[in-house]
């Protein structure tokens, strides 16, 4: 099977073929590293919060067998490593599919920050064209080829807030009382290998358990420190969030957040920021708005 890369679909993006699924952001509650693995793979925990929030991914199945993708990916990304690329050519080839793909998204997730995008979307690829494909590997199947293209894949797969441990592909669904936040992106493309190289970093926290994480102890992240340190567009914005409350980072990127019960509390706290500052709110999802979508495209 091929790949290409062409505007020529958003003169027919009208077209009934075409459908539109959710890739929504995540939020890192915190992020322990725990040990290193014989590979040298670090060993995490953190609980992941999914957002009714994020991307857009449109798919239009093909029959010439051949992944389209249609305009541009992030900026220094090339097709061949374009995550939803790679997604639709893994379900293809498990699955012995015949079938290919139109792609196109709709970028709303900043990369770098943390929030899931890339992995997000390449999620959405997956499941949506299990679905549109019938090619119905099942989601275990399906979370296994995610995580063959990233560890955060499995999580947006599934669909579910999760306690996670391992390298972040042990999965405990957990339930999370609903939320908003304020978001921000300070800009900053953290490079997430080069993080887990840093001397800085603490590798070796006492594990938490989910109890910890209950109570309301702060389990901190640990890339916060370093990135605060290293990037000082990463220690604006936690000063400007910290007027509002008590910004934590998310995952390995630059994103930070707030918390707040309310999307009043949210919206007023974002009023009080800065003007320079990239932020928005959004609100804390029970369950993957992409599995919602997929709910209804069953019913339909």
């Amino acid at each position: 099977m091929s790949f290409d890369s062409t505007d020529s679909a958003h003169d027919s993006i009208g077209d009934p073929a075409w459908s539109a699924w959710p890739a929504p952001a995540k939020l890192n509650l915190f992020l322990r590293i725990v040990g290193r693995r014989a590979d040298g793979y670090h060993l995490l925990q953190t609980v992941f919060r999914l957002l009714d929030w994020g991307d857009t991914i449109r798919l239009r199945p093909r029959a010439d067998g051949r992944i389209v993708r249609h305009g541009g990916s992030v900026a220094g990304v090339a097709e061949a490593d374009d995550l939803t690329v790679r997604a639709a050519l893994a379900l293809q080839k498990a699955s012995n599919c015949s079938q290919g793909a139109d792609i196109v998204i709709e970028k709303r997730i900043p990369a770098g920050g943390g929030f899931g995008g890339g992995s997000s979307d390449a999620a959405t690829v997956l499941v949506a064209l299990d679905a549109l494909w019938g090619t119905d590997l099942g989601v275990d199947t399906l979370a296994r080829l995610g995580l063959g293209l990233g560890a955060d894949v499995p999580v947006f797969v599934r669909g579910d807030n999760a306690w996670a441990e391992g390298v972040g592909e042990q999965l405990r669904p957990i339930d999370l009382p609903p939320a908003w936040y304020v978001l921000a992106d300070p800009g900053v493309h953290a490079p997430t290998a080069a993080l887990f190289q840093s001397a800085e970093l603490t590798r070796d926290a006492a594990p938490a358990t989910m109890s910890d994480f209950v109570s309301g102890r702060p389990l901190g992240n640990a890339f916060e420190p370093v990135l605060r340190q290293r990037e000082g567009a990463v220690e604006a914005a936690f000063a400007a969030l910290a007027r509002i409350g008590s910004p934590r980072l998310t995952g390995s990127g630059s994103g930070c957040f707030v918390e707040f019960a309310t999307r009043e509390s949210a919206e007023a706290a974002l009023a009080e920021l800065p003007p320079g500052l990239r932020a928005w709110t959004a609100a804390g999802a029970g369950r993957s708005p992409l599995h919602a979508a997929l709910e209804t495209n069953r019913r339909g």
